[in-house]
């Protein structure tokens, strides 16, 4: 079975290098930034010069793009060449709306379609131990279950095609609104004068102890904001989430408060910093 990986940035490049090292047949690559092409290839993957070209050759065709916009460019290009006896997994963060538009569209030519988001940062793409969250038809999750597993080790499948998506915005939402709850409750304890290391032990002692801190509290400590998961993009996860609960006429005022917080770091030129850098935000008001 040869595989196809569209999109080699901070995630992809490592995703698509898992995949190299643990598939037993070719693994193609293509990315609109060369360098990143060249790369992959001096590691094993097999270089293309399009995106068509890729999905001409393989049998599954993963996507890893950074939105809806990007996603629909990429399935539009190749659908002229799709048909029965391929599968699409689209393992970007986009609108499940857009999502469920992408998957009619592939699923018309005869192949199969899936969402396939991650959760965690690059230490786990590099490690291949990525959370990820299947939306699409069973089989067809099931059947692509073994490839998912070259790139994360907690794989669960949450309904038809788009809910994977949902679960990943669903669960961003829920970080974003405990890195707040972090940012403002640790400024507070600072400005009483207990140190960043103090308060991330006496949190850990009780039932504020969270996945985020856990592993961030010593780059806030050191002022760190080395991007591994940029704040543009944890924005347009914000902006997915406010848009879906729209859709769904639901108030959410916790996300809202953190749209906000992040609207703000955006306007101050944040974007391409880590996303640790909305504390900055929260020390200005």
């Amino acid at each position: 079975m040869k595989i196809g990986f569209i999109g080699l940035g901070i995630m992809g490049e490592s995703m698509c290098e898992n995949i190299v090292k643990k598939h037993d047949d070719t693994v193609y690559c293509f990315d609109f930034v060369p360098a990143k092409v060249e790369q992959l290839a001096a590691k094993g993957a097999v270089a293309c010069k399009d995106s068509v070209e890729l999905a001409e050759k393989s049998d599954v065709i993963i996507s890893m793009v950074p939105k809806s916009e990007h996603s629909m460019s990429v399935y539009k290009t190749i659908l002229p060449v799709l048909g029965p006896g391929k599968t699409c997994i689209d393992m970007s963060t986009i609108d499940p709306s857009v999502s469920v538009q992408i998957s009619e569209m592939v699923k018309a030519t005869g192949a199969q379609f899936m969402d396939a988001p991650v959760v965690k940062s690059k230490p786990a793409a590099i490690a291949g131990k990525l959370g990820i969250y299947m939306g699409g038809d069973e089989a067809v999750c099931e059947a692509m279950r073994p490839i998912l597993a070259y790139m994360g080790e907690n794989i669960i499948r949450m309904g038809g095609n788009g809910k994977g998506l949902v679960m990943k915005i669903c669960h961003n939402a829920l970080v974003t609104q405990i890195q707040n709850g972090v940012n403002e409750t640790l400024s507070l304890a600072q400005l009483q004068g207990i140190s960043v290391a103090d308060y991330a032990t006496a949190i850990s002692y009780g039932g504020g102890q969270n996945f985020y801190l856990d592993g961030q509290w010593q780059k806030l400590q050191d002022e760190d904001y080395t991007t591994a998961f940029s704040l543009a993009n944890a924005a347009k996860d914000v902006g997915i989430c406010m848009n879906l609960a729209k859709e769904c006429g639901f108030d959410m005022p916790g996300e809202a408060n953190v749209q906000k917080v992040y609207e703000k770091a955006m306007a101050q030129g944040l974007g391409p910093d880590d996303w640790r850098s909305t504390i900055k935000i929260v020390r200005g008001r």
